[in-house]
């Protein structure tokens, strides 16, 4: 029975190989050149050139041949993977699969974007995904990470993730056709290398099908992660968007039973622009199971804070405060905060509002919050103005940008709290209006 794929390839479609020139991705080609005959399929190569190996111009120039042979239209890019590995701080593997990608996708999108789109096959067959499942098993995953390879993921079809190695080789030697060996493929000191030529073969020396059947049991666990995943969307539907990126209800996760919260966080996450691993996931459940207010923990890409009883998924670095400036007559911008200010007499009373009050005339510095800082608001004692947020419920990543004006060292008002009473100033003397508007949300 053949276990190619033929069927994720629409009839009359277009294909695009990513062709190396090594035995898997020469068996893909000559498939979809089948399939361009039964199918009607228009079949188009890439190869993507890494530059890293003396022998890279042979594999381009091999695949360029070989394709002008059988009459398919061939693509090439050459890229400096080292460079970019370098400047993005990333392996050189992982910043060369980028790259690659990147290229397929650019030509796919130029084969197909006067007609229907272009699919991208690539030549990942049993033992890949054997392979992939045994590394994730041994670097520590979850239930998801068990699935393998996934057949088809947007644009890109894997046809081959049921074909073997020895398949493989067999169908070569019997059709004549050629290929290039990698000299990188037997290096050890890549992990995936490792897997191949040791682990795997112990594996089939108890059992010759072994990486039949891993790949068989990985097929099956994906489709138990797909009706997890169905079930845990309606908690992930429950975020709301926000400038920030998402937030959540805590107890909406723990509330949840535990295989569908982990997977609830996961989507907020990505929904949020931020990676997440196992480890991560279940860190973002203890953070919504816990009981301080204020925790945070980092994720790929940015952060998770627990903001009371919510939480915040967040890409990128917190904000930082804005900059200290001198209070000065009319109207600034500081943060989301809005700070006017205008020489008056005050009137009757000082204090109108938290947003609105008088001030003694003097020099005043718009700052962030400073250890020690306190206010005594009206006729309250005074209270250190951590435990007036605190109080308020204020979340401690907004808690910088609240405007605290000072004068000789010391807080004489918070935005959205108000003015200390020793500042204020006498009923019919000079004074500085003051009026603190902040954003929606800001508070």
């Amino acid at each position: 029975m053949d276990a190619f794929r033929f069927e994720l390839i629409p009839p009359g479609g277009g294909v695009l190989c990513a062709l190396s020139g090594g035995a898997d991705s020469m068996y893909l080609l000559c498939r979809l050149l089948e399939g361009r005959e039964k199918y009607g399929w228009t079949v188009y190569a890439a190869h993507f050139n890494h530059g890293l190996r003396p022998t890279a111009q042979r594999d381009e120039d091999f695949v360029r041949d070989w394709c002008k042979q059988q009459s398919v239209s061939f693509y090439t890019c050459r890229d400096n993977v080292a460079e970019y590995a370098l400047r993005e701080k990333l392996s050189v593997e992982e910043a060369g699969r980028i790259l690659r990608y990147r290229f397929l996708e650019d030509i796919a999108w130029e084969t197909g974007c006067y007609e229907n789109s272009t699919l991208i096959a690539t030549g990942h067959h049993a033992g890949d995904n054997a392979e992939t499942v045994l590394m994730n098993l041994i670097r520590g995953c979850g239930l998801k990470g068990l699935t393998g390879i996934p057949e088809r993921r947007g644009d890109i079809v894997r046809p081959m993730l049921g074909v073997s190695r020895a398949d493989i080789l067999s169908y070569l030697n019997e059709h004549g056709v050629p290929h290039v060996e990698d000299e990188t493929n037997t290096d050890l000191n890549y992990t995936r290398n490792k897997v191949r030529h040791r682990l795997l073969p112990l594996l089939e020396e108890l059992n010759p099908q072994a990486a039949a059947h891993i790949a068989a049991a990985a097929r099956r666990l994906g489709e138990d992660e797909a009706e997890l995943e169905r079930q845990a969307a309606p908690l992930a539907e429950q975020g709301l968007d926000i400038p920030e990126g998402m937030a959540v209800p805590a107890h909406v996760l723990t509330d949840a039973p535990r295989p569908l919260a982990l997977r609830a966080c996961a989507m907020l996450a990505a929904q949020a622009g931020l990676g997440s691993g196992a480890v991560h996931l279940e860190a973002v459940l203890a953070l919504a199971a816990g009981d301080d207010p204020s925790a945070r923990i980092d994720l790929p890409g940015g952060s998770v804070r627990r903001q009371y009883d919510v939480l915040v998924f967040s890409a990128g670095p917190d904000p930082a405060p804005p900059a200290p400036a001198a209070l000065e007559e009319g109207v600034r911008s500081w943060g989301a905060w809005s700070i006017a200010c205008a020489q008056a007499v005050c009137p009757p009373k000082a204090y109108v509002s938290p947003a609105e009050f008088y001030l003694q005339p003097g020099d005043y510095l718009i700052r962030p919050r400073r250890e020690g800082d306190a206010l005594t608001l009206g006729s309250r004692p005074e209270k250190t103005l951590k435990k007036l947020m605190i109080d308020e419920k204020l979340p401690a990543g907004r808690r910088d940008r609240v405007p605290i004006l000072a004068r000789d060292g010391r807080a004489a008002a918070a935005g959205g709290f108000g003015p200390d009473k020793r500042y204020l100033a006498e009923p019919g003397a000079p004074a500085l209006h003051i009026i603190l508007n902040a954003e929606e949300n800001e508070l």
